[in-house]
């Protein structure tokens, strides 16, 4: 696994699903997504389709994972869910750094014992703000958002580090090696209004032209993505000094 912050990462992007055809702004599918997202950071994504069985046989295959999302419940009776959850067993087992995000961050949570149902308070889409607790890290951040399901236990040993009144398990980790977020920093404010869009004639035209009206909003996708590549890197610790760093740098610039 590669210490330095400026050499390249082999990472395992996990495809747990795929956008939907002809969706805008998805262009190359997850991977190329994740690509723009992490690849300025050093991290060298290869795709992995769980759903398809190409799983590798040695966890240590790659020197970590991303997981990605999914239209699809982690609690549904697929064929490829339960092989998914072994690997991602055995990623944890082997101490190899993993990233779940949105259906992985679910899956995460399933595999190592948690679980995950359809939320109470319906589906989360748009931009929302999540609560941090980091240390010394900054108080919040703004996330696109697009899901009905939720993890409502956690895994043993598990510390939820993002939380909203929507979301009360936004992002946790699990020791050194885990870390997951439910929303999307992949995703553009184009690609999210066309799931919107999309999903309007089952959430409702009042709950998607609200999420709607928030796709102009900003959010901290750049910072979410240098912690998923110190996370990859070093784990959820060095991710948390490098929010710190960052939002220091930010207020130094406030300042002047």
């Amino acid at each position: 696994m590669a210490s330095d912050p400026n050499a390249p990462l082999r990472v395992g992007l996990v495809l747990l699903g795929a956008p939907p055809p002809g969706a805008p702004h998805s262009e190359g599918g997850y991977v190329a997504m994740f690509g723009t997202l992490l690849g300025p950071h050093g991290i060298e994504l290869e795709g992995i389709d769980a759903r398809a069985g190409e799983l590798p046989a040695d966890p240590a295959a790659y020197d970590g994972y991303v997981l990605t999302g999914s239209a699809t419940s982690v609690y549904d009776d697929e064929p490829w869910i339960a092989p998914a959850e072994e690997l991602v067993r055995g990623i944890v087992a082997a101490g190899i750094p993993v990233a779940g995000i949105c259906f992985g961050h679910q899956l995460l949570a399933q595999a190592l014992g948690g679980r995950v149902e359809k939320a109470e308070a319906g589906w989360g889409m748009g931009v929302h703000a999540y609560d941090l607790d980091l240390p010394d890290g900054p108080p919040s951040m703004r996330l696109q958002a697009m899901h009905q399901d939720q993890v409502v236990a956690l895994p043993e040993g598990a510390r939820v580090w993002a939380r909203s009144a929507h979301c009360p398990i936004a992002g946790f980790t699990v020791g050194d090696r885990v870390w997951t977020v439910q929303a999307h920093p992949e995703f553009t404010a184009g690609f999210a209004g066309g799931l919107i869009e999309r999903r309007r004639a089952i959430v409702g035209d009042e709950l998607a032209d609200a999420a709607a009206a928030t796709l102009a909003d900003p959010t901290d996708h750049e910072l979410v993505a240098t912690w998923i590549a110190a996370v990859l890197r070093l784990g959820p610790a060095a991710a948390a000094e490098v929010t710190e760093r960052a939002a220091a740098e930010v207020l130094a610039v406030e300042v002047q």
